[in-house]
């Protein structure tokens, strides 16, 4: 090969390799589709056009400070006490996964807690930071971290203590575990204890991921965070289609249509002149690819994430700026076309004859030659159906979200009228039993606590809008902290008080996520345990175990519904054939257990091999709420090709103590197209 020849190929690597990196171009999307490695830390929350791509192998999962008894008394975030260095677990995972928002309520004024985190088994932390660090100490400053302190001007309890919310949206990777310490136990009343929480991914394994040090680069992704209300992803190949609208009530107009392939990067209007009444009754529809239901279809506010418009707030990702401009980023392929109607509905169920409102703006497309998605695996930009302003019911929560298909959740919206701050948001994933995520409050789920009385608020990945009359709105981005979900998603808030009766709330809201309708995975098997004719159809043998039954509830938006059932207490294993679908990416395993005492672990062995990326490990506990439903992700590696899978369970002491047991597993194999378990199955209810 001669020197002209080498130099030639050379240019052209450096062409492709600078194509690749600056337009994100279809080449390189398919090339990370294809690649089984998770974005993780960094890499994910500035790789934004990536955001379609569905990526179910990852699990979200959250601890906090709850009120074990279905109160309010959120005040209590503690699981153990370390023996050798008597700090406080806050936060204990096995496996491989990423950290990626931590929220803690405390008086700096009672004390200035030390938070250390322990990763990948290391005995000395990685890294440590004091309350009051938050916001200035690298990598952990603003706008990734900072500290939100409440006007005791407009608080009186705040004028002798020195209140702060710390709350961190840095990723922290893990490639084996992570552990988080306080140096305060956080506990007891309001202002000496804490509050907050934990929310991170796990992976099926540790592919891709590289565990944080402290000394990452996060100069990209602070520069995107700083410019809130540009377009953070890159504008190569956009063009600009702009539109105005004079809509008569209950007048329907196109505003923007396209047939072929290619993806909407921005919707912006200006909307300076649009009052809270109209930002409810101006409506948005986006269909893509003809399909007979509208993919999003809510309240012009809603859809830009300021449903009220009562102050100009804005996020990285939808938001008002300063000037009244609309603005919402979110990456929305198509493959076939995409059309936007907006729709005037004032008027009593939106007749003719009604207010017109005017509106004009522009959408900013990307053709599919500078950018384009595989179909298989990314998903169209969606929201739940809106949730109108309704009275929250007697002894219930308030819903917000019920989506049915595999995606997943990228922002949520909560609205309330008459109503407090203080009633935890729930998320129940795949119908799990117990909440996968839930704050101790609504105003802590935005990142933010205290503050609901004195809008606007606003950072990149959360706002509030309000008058601090009880009528307020909160929107919550999740650029790190995706939920990912494969059969459905369900979302609800607590009444406003925190505590369970009828209040009078009035709540909306919408959930906006990737996917399609389709499910992820499917129940192939499901085992009763004390069960005799369940057990004796999975081959289950537990000697030695000692059998229970319980009563209890669990915790969440039912933890005044008593659920009866049996166990057993595991001394040295337990073992159970299941069924799994062959053509699975993977089995989730489902487990109903009693959580009275803290902290459940044991080692998992599929057919004779133990599952070495991590044991199955629950931290926490709670004796008031004592069913617990907690899940275990098989990698593909130990189950793809089988019908059937041997499951041993040999339980793991925590803090010298055995408190494994099991009243029932369910059985997910993981992908699409799987048959689920047919009638004839036998396991619990």
């Amino acid at each position: 090969m001669n020197s002209k020849t080498l130099t030639g190929i050379v240019i052209t690597l450096l062409a492709l390799a600078s194509a690749v990196g600056a337009g994100e171009s279809a080449r390189e999307n398919r090339t990370v589709n294809d690649n089984p490695r998770p974005l993780v830390g960094v890499e994910r929350m500035t790789a934004l056009e990536r955001l379609p791509l569905l990526d179910l192998d990852e699990q979200i999962n959250y601890v906090g400070s709850i009120d074990k008894r279905g109160g309010n008394a959120d005040w209590d975030w503690w699981l153990y006490q370390d023996e050798k260095t008597k700090e406080w677990a806050i936060l204990d995972v096995d496996g491989p996964g990423c950290l990626w928002n931590f929220v803690v309520h405390h008086s700096v004024g009672a004390s200035d807690p030390v938070y250390r985190f322990y990763l990948d088994g290391g005995e000395s932390p990685a890294f440590e930071i004091r309350h009051s660090e938050f916001g200035s100490k690298p990598p952990f400053v603003t706008p990734l971290a900072d500290r939100f302190r409440p006007d005791p001007r407009k608080d009186g309890r705040l004028v002798r203590i020195d209140f702060q919310i710390l709350r961190g949206f840095c990723p922290v990777p893990f490639a084996k575990s992570c552990r988080i310490t306080s140096s305060v136990k956080l506990e007891g009343a309001e202002h000496n204890g804490g509050w907050g929480h934990a929310i991170y991914s796990t992976y099926p394994t540790a592919a891709g991921v590289t565990t944080f040090t402290g000394r990452e680069d996060h100069s990209r992704l602070l520069a995107l965070w700083r410019a809130c209300g540009k377009d953070p992803k890159p504008e190569t190949g956009n063009e600009a289609v702009p539109f105005s609208v004079k809509l008569a009530g209950g007048g329907t107009q196109t505003v923007f249509e396209r047939r072929g392939e290619g993806s909407l990067a921005a919707i912006v209007a200006n909307g300076a002149h649009l009052t809270e009444a109209t930002l409810a009754q101006l409506w948005i529809r986006i269909t893509w690819d003809g399909e007979n239901a509208p993919a999003v279809e809510c309240p012009l506010g809603a859809f830009f994430g300021n449903e009220r418009g009562r102050h100009r707030v804005a996020t990285l990702m939808q938001g008002t700026d300063a000037d009244g401009r609309m603005y919402c980023y979110w990456p929305m392929p198509f493959w076939r076309s995409a059309r936007i109607e907006l729709i005037n509905r004032t008027g009593a169920g939106g007749p003719a004859g009604g207010a017109a409102i005017e509106l004009s703006g522009s959408v900013m497309v990307k053709p599919a030659s500078a950018l384009a998605y595989p179909r298989a695996s990314a998903g169209h930009f969606r929201a739940s159906a809106y949730q109108a302003p309704t009275p929250i019911p007697a002894m219930r929560d308030s819903p917000i979200a019920s989506i049915s298909g595999r995606g997943h959740m990228v922002a949520g919206l909560v609205s309330a009228t008459r109503s407090g701050c203080e009633g935890d948001v729930r998320v129940h994933i795949d119908g799990c039993g117990s909440p996968t995520i839930q704050s101790d409050g609504s105003e802590s789920w935005a990142c933010y606590g205290w503050g609901f009385p004195y809008p606007p608020q606003a950072n990149p990945s959360s706002c509030y809008d309000g008058t601090g009359d009880g009528n307020w709105s909160m929107l919550r981005l999740l650029m790190g902290d995706r939920y990912p979900f494969r059969t459905g998603l369900r979302m609800t808030v607590e009444g406003g008080r925190g505590t369970r009766g009828t209040w009078g709330d009035v709540r909306s809201g919408i959930v906006f996520w990737y996917g399609e309708p389709e499910p992820g995975m499917a129940q192939t098997d499901s085992l009763a345990v004390g069960n005799a004719e369940s057990e004796k159809a999975h081959a289950y043998s537990a000697p030695g175990s000692t059998p229970y039954n319980l009563t209890s509830s669990l915790e969440g938006e039912f933890d005044n519904v008593p659920v009866t059932a049996t166990g057993r207490a595991i001394g040295q294993a337990s073992e159970f054939t299941v069924k799994i679908a062959p053509e699975n990416r993977g089995v989730l395993l489902r487990r109903r257990s009693d959580q009275a005492k803290q902290g459940q672990r044991a080692a998992v062995y599929i057919d004779g091999q133990r599952v070495k990326e991590r044991t199955w490990y629950y931290a926490d506990r709670n004796g008031q709420m004592r069913w617990l439903e907690d899940q275990f992700q098989v990698p593909a590696a130990y189950t793809r090709g089988k019908k059937e899978l041997r499951v041993r369970i040999e339980p793991i002491p925590c803090n010298g103590a055995n408190n494994w047991n099991e009243s029932a597993y369910w059985v997910w194999s993981l992908g699409r197209g799987i048959t689920p378990a047919g009638p004839d199955s036998q396991g619990p209810e």
